[in-house]
């Protein structure tokens, strides 16, 4: 007994330290669109989100680094809230569509699909969706339980966002 113990505690003891590897506990993620200013208006005007910055990738940076063959691009930081704990949402755009199908579900295609956003009051956001003409998927909002309802929309661009919160 005293030997399992030793070992999971070894075992815990490293699970523990390659956790403190990261210097912030907050995922920046990218996201390209095809058409900035509409994904602008998607996130900002529809769900919410505040945009806190930007920044240029140069031509020499973009090939250097491995993110584009030498296409320069503009990031737009987008948040939930304007605070250092906040996601950063960060859209790039050059100036075209996927090359491959909108899904329609999101088991039509592999790699990251959705995104949930936990919200205070729903209606808000579903008013301005609706205002937008965003279509919702399936019948949403559903009830989740007493308190909480499910909304599913997709961005411009097909990636989908699941919303979970009170209606009001």
């Amino acid at each position: 007994m005293k030997l399992f113990l030793l070992l999971f505690g070894l075992l815990a003891s490293g699970i523990t330290h390659a956790q403190s590897n990261f210097t912030s506990k907050v995922m920046g993620i990218g996201v390209v669109v095809a058409d900035l200013e509409r994904s602008l208006d998607f996130y900002v005007n529809g769900i919410g989100m505040v945009k806190t910055g930007n920044f240029t990738i140069n031509e020499d940076f973009g090939k250097r680094s491995g993110l584009t063959n030498g296409v320069a691009t503009n990031v737009t930081i987008l948040k939930l809230e304007n605070s250092p704990e906040a996601t950063d949402w960060k859209l790039m755009s050059f100036g075209k569509k996927a090359s491959h199908p909108k899904p329609t579900y999101i088991q039509d295609d592999t790699g990251m699909q959705y995104v949930t956003i936990q919200v205070k009051a729903l209606q808000p956001i579903i008013d301005r969706l609706k205002q937008m003409k965003v279509p919702f998927l399936g019948s949403t909002p559903t009830a989740l339980n007493p308190k909480a309802h499910f909304v599913f929309v997709q961005d411009p661009d097909g990636n989908f966002i699941e919303l979970i919160g009170p209606l009001q």
